[in-house]
């Protein structure tokens, strides 16, 4: 007997004993978070993943000014404002890409022991800055080299640019498809090493669709979208419970 032969008959041997106890003694889990069984059936968890690309990217700055007078900081943050639009479209952003909100300024007051004294120190303005755009490389290009505009003098928040993969619908309906083979694939190997059958599927519940970088453990009950990265790893996961003959 090969090494190979040996290990898969040490792995057989070692599922059928772990069945065959759970069986006999009414127990509900089988390994860990791997399957379990009921009088009526066995419940197995599968699971399928895909690596995507995001093709959407959002864009969120703030271009902020303060100033003595209220006139004053909205005049510097819409002078803020357009260097950064010029600094996005130079960069090769084009302008229908480009959302600007409405400017805000309110004044900043002088605190005394936590109170205000009612003095008015000066005026802070500001403005979001939004960038809608499919070309994500270009995004993050942009995103990672702001630096240069900041040591230019201009004051702008980044909040970085978040990805999104446009098509995930697409994909769910596939990877649900895999992800009950998947299901099968795993109840098969537990009931045969017992000389079991699987029979039709009793119940199937669908897990939230987990949309993480790759190589991420990142996880939630609810779902987990991570718009961080352009690279994504996206997991589907079922729970189904089958007959067992």
């Amino acid at each position: 007997m090969s090494e190979s032969q040996r290990e898969k008959s040490i792995t057989l041997i070692a599922a059928s004993a772990v069945l065959a106890v759970a069986i006999g003694l009414g127990l509900n889990q089988v390994g860990s978070g791997f399957a379990s069984r009921s009088s009526e059936g066995i419940t197995v968890t599968g699971s399928a993943r895909v690596d995507a690309k995001a093709d959407r990217a959002v864009w969120t700055l703030n271009a902020e000014q303060v100033a003595p007078t209220i006139s004053e900081s909205v005049r510097k943050v819409e002078a803020t404002t357009l260097a950064v639009t010029e600094y996005l479209t130079n960069g090769g952003v084009v302008s229908s890409a480009i959302e600007l909100g409405s400017v805000s300024a309110y004044p900043q007051e002088e605190y005394s022991n936590g109170n205000s004294t009612g003095r008015i120190l000066n005026y802070r303005a500001s403005r979001s800055i939004t960038v809608r755009s499919d070309d994500v490389e270009l995004i993050s290009k942009l995103s990672n080299q702001i630096g240069s505009l900041l040591q230019s003098g201009i004051s702008v928040t980044n909040y970085g640019p978040q990805f999104y993969v446009s098509k995930l619908s697409e994909l769910r309906p596939e990877l649900l498809k895999e992800a009950m083979a998947d299901a099968k694939i795993r109840a098969e190997a537990i009931v045969e090493a017992t000389g079991g059958s699987v029979g039709a599927v009793m119940s199937v519940r669908s897990g939230p669709f987990q949309v993480t970088s790759p190589d991420s453990v990142d996880t939630s009950d609810g779902g987990f979208y991570d718009t961080r990265t352009i690279d994504k790893t996206i997991t589907s996961t079922v729970s189904v419970v089958f007959k067992v003959g």
